[in-house]
């Protein structure tokens, strides 16, 4: 996973003051990863506040699962967690780096194949989530209301199912 902060200085000259979003896809050595559209995608649906520098990491499980030990004590590689920048709260227009979000590859593909679709439709689910968290949605907390947004948001973004629709199923 590459460093957040100073991986997303590099990136944040493109931001232009915080007035759009700027998303880089990369490996967990914080190197370019082709993810053809993913961050197009990204920047059209997402919600007129999300302004700054987003990094999406696509890791191996392994990785994922220990991150998933180390910051919620849980021994699983999960599908997608979320870094918000720890320098300054969300949402802060100041701050141009949003934080990261941080994609199980081998997850992606399997819950793709189990949904019947790409893995770059699952990336978006993925992707989209994450970034609501990043901005401080928590669907544990907040009584429907980061699935209300997730849902207009994946309508918007031509997406049938998300994240949390899938965990009120009974599906991780």
């Amino acid at each position: 996973m590459p460093d957040g902060p100073a991986f997303a200085r590099q990136r944040a000259a493109r931001a232009s003051a915080g007035r759009d979003l700027t998303v880089s896809v990369v490996d967990e050595r914080g190197r370019p990863v082709a993810a053809p559209g993913l961050a197009a995608w990204l920047r059209r649906v997402a919600p007129a506040r999300a302004r700054g520098v987003v990094s999406i990491a696509l890791v191996s499980d392994r990785r994922v699962r220990a991150l998933n030990l180390a910051y919620r004590h849980l021994d699983y590689a999960t599908d997608v967690l979320s870094f918000p920048n720890p320098h300054s709260p969300i949402p802060n227009p100041a701050s141009l780096f949003l934080g990261e979000i941080v994609i199980a590859r081998g997850v992606a593909r399997r819950q793709a194949r189990e949904a019947r679709h790409s893995e770059q439709t699952e990336l978006r689910v993925l992707a989209l989530h994450g970034l609501l968290h990043l901005l401080g949605y928590d669907h544990e907390q907040d009584n429907g209301r980061m699935l209300r947004v997730e849902r207009r948001l994946r309508r918007k973004g031509g997406l049938d199912e998300g994240v949390i629709d899938r965990a009120g199923r009974g599906r991780r």
